[in-house]
């Protein structure tokens, strides 16, 4: 009910009306390396649900930073996420290279975003995709879903490699860009 409330209160923020399936969560991270990632990223958790998931796979000397926008959602993620490798911003995801350096990284591994990109003004999406592909540098992989495919076009402009997946159970269904740098 907390996501459907914040969706009606603040569609440009928050891009879905109900957290996001397990389903969906295996075509974002299933194939991720994490016997070998220290830094992942994630952009927009809403109420954690790749979030714990992604916690439950990270090597235990592994971190994830966390973006989250939404007051509602990071005041629940502050409360609920109890791990010392976990690092929650309130903050935009175009910070993310400041602090992946504030955090001793040079590069993430992965970066996951459920950002509502539909939504966005083109100079917030492009600021936010700029500092994920500088974030991230060679071999590093984005991961995005959206609920159409209006993002394709701009993520082909921005990464060497974007290969596309969808999934029909998760409410709505979803499309799921794997880009490479």
């Amino acid at each position: 009910m907390s996501f459907l409330k914040e969706f009606f209160k603040n569609k440009s923020e928050v891009g879905a009306v109900a957290p996001s399936s397990k389903r969906l969560g295996n075509k974002m991270y299933g194939g991720f390396d994490f016997d070998k990632a220290k830094c992942i990223v994630e952009f927009g958790p809403g109420t954690g649900v790749f979030t714990n998931e992604v916690l439950k796979r990270m090597r235990e000397d592994a971190t994830l930073i966390i973006f989250e926008t939404n007051p509602q959602f990071y005041d629940r993620l502050k409360a609920e996420i109890n791990d010392d490798r976990a690092f929650i911003y309130n903050d935009s995801a175009e910070k993310v290279t400041e602090v992946i350096a504030e955090q001793g990284f040079k590069n993430a591994d992965y970066i996951i975003s459920s950002l509502p990109l539909a939504v966005f003004p083109k100079e917030l999406k492009e600021s936010i995709l700029n500092a994920s592909i500088k974030a991230l540098g060679k071999g590093g992989i984005y991961v995005q879903f959206q609920y159409s495919l209006n993002a394709l076009k701009l993520l082909k402009t921005k990464f060497s490699k974007v290969k596309l997946a969808f999934t029909a159970i998760n409410i709505p269904p979803a499309f799921v860009y794997k880009c490479e740098v």
